[in-house]
């Protein structure tokens, strides 16, 4: 199994809008080693459900459903998307200052390439931060 972090913004889509939604189409990335992520992606894979520009925090976790397939909003044929549903929201949030403050997350892919929408983590992150939301 893979882990990954998703970045979404909240006023756009959130994690409670998948939870409403059941299952959603991950589209509208357009950044090439975002789409390689999600090309790397498979079928149980977990991810973080991460709140950018607004509270700037991880908030769920979901289960990747469908594996990388032509993205529906994209025209020209060339961007991908996977299918995601909510699987648990987190016990609290857990914020990007905390994540940052973490030595135990130094090494985290995001936190190097705060740019990046969709980005892998470790077993050890994922677990970490999990332990961090019940904290």
């Amino acid at each position: 199994m893979n882990y990954w972090l998703m970045k979404s913004e909240p006023d756009v889509f959130s994690y409670d809008d998948l939870v409403k939604k059941g299952v959603a189409e991950w589209d509208g990335v357009r950044n090439h080693a975002a789409q390689g992520h999600m090309r790397a992606m498979r079928k149980g894979d977990l991810a973080f459900f991460y709140h950018s520009n607004i509270g700037l925090a991880a908030v769920g976790i979901m289960t990747i459903v469908e594996e990388a397939a032509p993205d529906s909003t994209d025209e020209t044929g060339k961007w991908i998307a996977v299918h995601v549903a909510p699987h648990e929201k987190l016990a609290k949030p857990v914020t990007l200052k905390a994540m940052k403050g973490d030595s135990a997350l130094a090494g985290m892919v995001m936190l190097r390439q705060s740019r990046l929408s969709v980005a892998p983590l470790t077993q050890e992150e994922f677990d970490h931060i999990l332990a961090m939301s019940k904290a």
